[in-house]
């Protein structure tokens, strides 16, 4: 918990590198994050890459996080799971994170994540437990 709360403290303002003008390219539009990604300015008058005043900022050194609290989710380390068995290898200090799974795998990942008392960080167990109940009901 003393490192989130000295990450936190550290990192107030955390930046998020986009690729600049994403807006004005329909390939890099809203819905493909994945093509948003940080690419290095080369224009020659680019204004990022002069480091002008009111431009996107250019990534460098002096913005990486500390070794002992990067890669972590809620100061937990975090494991992909993509069924029962991984999910029960998970110990005290580690998150489940789903993989790409149907939805019959995925609501007994939420049953058995319940049971153990374990959180999964990419799914709302509550939410899914309660779905499956709503859809057994109108099934009978």
């Amino acid at each position: 918990m003393k490192l989130l709360i000295k990450r936190l403290k550290k990192n107030k303002m955390t930046k998020k590198f986009i690729r600049r003008n994403w807006t004005k390219a329909s390939r890099l539009g809203k819905g493909r994050k994945k093509k948003q990604v940080w690419r290095a300015p080369k224009g020659r008058h680019s204004k990022t890459r002069r480091k002008r005043k009111g431009y996107p900022i250019k990534v460098m050194v002096g913005f990486k996080k500390e070794n002992k609290t990067r890669n972590m989710i809620k100061n937990q380390k975090p494991i992909i799971v993509r069924n029962v068995r991984e999910l029960e290898k998970i110990k005290k200090g580690e998150i489940a994170i789903i993989g790409k799974i149907g939805n019959k795998k995925r609501i007994e990942l939420a049953k058995k994540a319940k049971e153990k008392g374990i959180s999964i960080h990419n799914l709302n167990v509550k939410k899914i437990l309660k779905e499956k109940i709503k859809t057994e009901k109108k099934g009978k």
